[in-house]
């Protein structure tokens, strides 16, 4: 069977979702390797490392329904084989020779973050809201007992960094790692330096200023509990949408021509997608077309979105020629009039 993710966790083969809960959160706080950093033994870093990287790994499958049945029936080697698909049938009797299952192990800070607080890290909201959930307490040694840091306790001054992020990333979600490098004090208080990777969910439709804090993830001073680190949201310009809100904003310009006879437009929009908008009606300047549901996804609203708002611009000619005006005078009825 290859490796034998119930032993890793301890577990028997008949293990609840909640004793499995249990057995992993027991193995993570104890193999974490933020509390197996030591300056005496880096084998022993490794090691913990190691250990941790197994125990994510064994949770991520054994916790989701069709990894673990894909392990049970053909073990390790039958899992990350990419033999199955989603949808088949898992007897051996009707194993597909074409299908798909991928099994793309996740990443074990990414796992641990997510057990014990939530999908995100603390997240606030952004200019007119559309922040996430909110974790709780500190980092894991404080919430989760290993320090047992009181309550009260001072903490060194919070580092803000800038997240900037593409509309499109805004618009879709997306996942980034972080490399960061704070200052930790040794158990004698020496300063040293510590390198992480901290893992950040980008929520479809996240805004500017919105906050995703990592709490005691910034540097340590002495007599101070460590700072906290937080990440602030910048959204990067657009060559074709500006945002406002939950709405995205379309400027199409157009000659007078096609104002008064028509015209259609087109839109790819944020996620690739080609909309074809006809415009069949007389277009008066200042004009606006709105399309329901295109625009911005609603954070705190899953499945809805602002509006496509399309603003049309009349080009109009700087001028005409006399043939011009007559024809279009002609063309619209009108006649050449003296005022008394």
């Amino acid at each position: 069977m290859g490796v034998d993710y119930y032993n890793i966790l301890k577990v028997n083969c008949t293990v609840s979702d909640e004793e499995l809960k249990k057995a992993y959160k027991k193995l993570a706080m104890k193999w974490h390797p933020d509390k197996n950093i030591t300056s005496s033994s880096s084998s022993n870093n490794k090691i913990a490392e190691s250990k941790f990287k197994q125990i994510s790994e064994a949770y991520d499958v054994l916790s989701d329904p069709k990894k673990r049945q894909i392990y049970n029936l053909y073990g390790e080697e039958g899992l990350k084989s990419g033999q199955f698909d989603d949808d088949d049938d898992l007897s051996p009797s009707a194993i597909k020779s074409n299908s798909r299952f991928r099994f793309d192990p996740r990443d074990a800070d990414e796992i641990f973050a997510e057990f014990f607080y939530g999908p995100d890290a603390a997240v606030s909201g952004g200019v007119g809201g559309g922040g996430g959930g909110r974790r709780k307490g500190s980092n894991y040694y404080n919430n989760l007992g290993g320090n047992n840091v009181k309550s009260g306790v001072r903490k060194a001054e919070t580092v803000e960094n800038k997240l900037s992020c593409s509309l499109e990333e805004l618009y879709k979600g997306s996942k980034r790692k972080m490399q960061i490098s704070r200052i930790i004090l040794d158990d004698s208080g020496k300063p040293g330096t510590l390198e992480e990777i901290l893992p950040i969910h980008i929520k479809p439709g996240w805004k500017k200023g919105t906050k995703i804090t990592f709490p005691e993830k910034g540097n340590q001073e002495p007599g101070l509990a460590p700072g906290d680190l937080i990440f602030v949201v910048d959204e990067k310009p657009h060559s074709t949408f500006k945002r406002d809100g939950n709405d995205l904003v379309f400027t199409k310009r157009i000659t007078l021509l096609d104002a008064l006879t028509g015209r259609t437009i087109k839109v790819t929009t944020l996620d690739g997608r080609n909309l074809v908008i006809p415009l069949t009606e007389v277009i008066k300047p200042g004009r606006e077309e709105v399309i329901q549901n295109e625009g911005m996804p609603i954070s705190k609203e899953p499945g809805k979105k602002g509006n496509l708002r399309i603003k049309i611009d009349i080009k109009f000619p700087s001028k005409l020629t006399g043939e011009q005006k007559s024809d279009l005078k002609r063309v619209l009825g009108g006649r050449s009039r003296v005022d008394v």
